[in-house]
């Protein structure tokens, strides 16, 4: 059984600082079996990050579509795994009011981060949370899956406005956390020729290993991509300026990478 001291001794291994902001897109079953399940893998980071940032991704945009456009930050569940839905309803987190994107936020500047979401109308704004990562110079763990699973790549495809990766705006209803409601424009990740762009995203993976943006980790059982938000977007965007000059686009042809 693996425990709360196990988990926080393989970061502490991975040269995470309590300091450090941290976001996490996880397969608990990959972990392995941990004492006290999903609600405990969630306090090993929320007490070792004592002095930091525990970022969770809790999208919904599974369930907020034109047809279903309303989110509630007390009730819309996550469609991406077990501690995504734990953590979006923690007592000790601050979800973010993003309509298909948003995050859980752990740890003593969790609702003024958690505000950067308050007015975001695409899935991954620069200024929202998800972009904000960078200017933390944040770690993101992407914990028994691969870079398919790493959003804050959709970031770049916004800074460098990457052609055919937005649907049209449709207006979808936010409700906080007292019950109180908003209209708000918002887009959606489209690609006419592949449903899911971000299963692309893998072909990354040897770039950022040769640039030193990932290295190879371990949380228990689980195979961790340790990703470094700074190098992972300082490399993608480059490429895909490079890319976009050419009149191609980078996660169909890599053959430039």
């Amino acid at each position: 059984m693996i425990t709360i001291r196990d988990l926080q001794q393989d970061l502490e291994a991975m040269g995470i600082r309590p300091s450090d902001t941290v976001c996490i897109h996880t397969s608990l079953r990959s972990v392995g079996p941990v004492e006290g399940g999903a609600e405990a893998f969630i306090r090993a980071f929320t007490d070792y990050l004592r002095n930091g940032l525990l970022v969770v991704p809790t999208h919904t945009w599974a369930s907020v579509r034109p047809e279903s456009p309303v989110y509630d930050v007390r009730r819309t569940e996550p469609c991406i795994g077990v501690v995504p839905k734990i953590a979006a309803f923690h007592p000790d987190g601050v979800r973010s009011m993003h309509a298909t994107h948003s995050v859980a936020v752990f740890g003593r500047r969790a609702a003024e981060y958690a505000q950067l979401d308050n007015h975001a109308a695409t899935p991954t704004p620069a200024e929202g949370c998800f972009g904000h990562l960078y200017d933390e110079h944040a770690k993101i763990l992407l914990i028994g899956v691969g870079q398919e699973r790493h959003t804050f790549i959709h970031v770049t495809e916004e800074i460098v406005d990457v052609p055919l990766r937005l649907s049209e705006p449709f207006e979808v209803t936010l409700i906080d956390r007292e019950g109180r409601a908003e209209k708000r424009m918002i887009q959606r990740h489209f690609n006419p020729y592949c449903a899911h762009i971000s299963e692309n995203f893998v072909k990354f993976d040897p770039i950022f290993a040769a640039k030193g943006a990932v290295t190879m980790q371990r949380l228990g059982n689980a195979s961790v991509q340790l990703c470094d938000a700074v190098r992972c977007q300082d490399i993608t965007v480059r490429l895909w300026r490079e890319a976009l000059a050419a009149g191609r686009d980078l996660t169909v042809d890599m053959r430039a990478v």
